[in-house]
């Protein structure tokens, strides 16, 4: 089974778990099938879970009110994605996440999170390290928004993520960047 085994090699990359702590673990995940532009997470709904991808590629986005959109996150296999403020602090959902290409997830509940955290130290542990990794990306990004220019910022996403140019259409890659269509455009044919 390609997501159990995707998923244990994940954790097991900070988790120490016994086959029937991993089976314990996993039996708290739910399989989704999405196929390519479908929605996951809309603006509005309630968030109660967060996903893992197993196979494909989605994007974290909000329409801001010029009708421009923002990316927030591509998410890739072994990656994590959710409306994070709408799933912990229990409000609507103020970003959507849609499928760039036909997508395999998991699904884990809030509430099975905490619980498993709370059964299961090396959960805890690979939860929080989890955590840590995207606060650290999220800073990342954030400084790199504020302080590189779009030369830079390409240039960054290329080298950390080169597989995302052959997944993600450049429009969707132009918009993560803050960059117009032709300006990626002039970018990618100049490198």
């Amino acid at each position: 089974m390609q997501a159990e085994q995707l998923l244990k090699e994940h954790v097991a990359k900070l988790a120490s778990l016994t086959e029937e702590e991993f089976a314990h673990f996993f039996s708290h995940f739910k399989p989704h099938s999405f196929k390519k532009g479908q929605v996951v997470i809309r603006e509005g709904d309630k968030v109660d879970v967060e996903y893992f991808v197993v196979s494909g590629c989605l994007k974290a986005f909000f329409i801001n009110d010029d009708v421009k959109m923002h990316i927030l996150q591509f998410a890739m296999p072994t990656w994590w994605t959710s409306d994070y403020n709408a799933l912990y602090t229990r409000t609507k959902a103020t970003i959507s996440v849609d499928c760039i290409t036909d997508v395999e997830l998991l699904s884990l509940s809030n509430t099975d999170r905490e619980k498993l955290c709370d059964e299961l130290h090396s959960v805890e542990r690979f939860f929080r390290w989890r955590t840590n990794k995207g606060f650290v990306a999220a800073q990342r990004r954030l400084l790199s928004l504020m302080n590189n220019d779009a030369r830079a910022r390409y240039e960054e996403l290329l080298n950390l993520y080169p597989q995302l140019y052959s997944l993600v259409p450049k429009h969707l890659i132009a918009a993560y960047l803050g960059v117009s269509r032709e300006t990626l455009s002039r970018l990618y044919h100049s490198h």
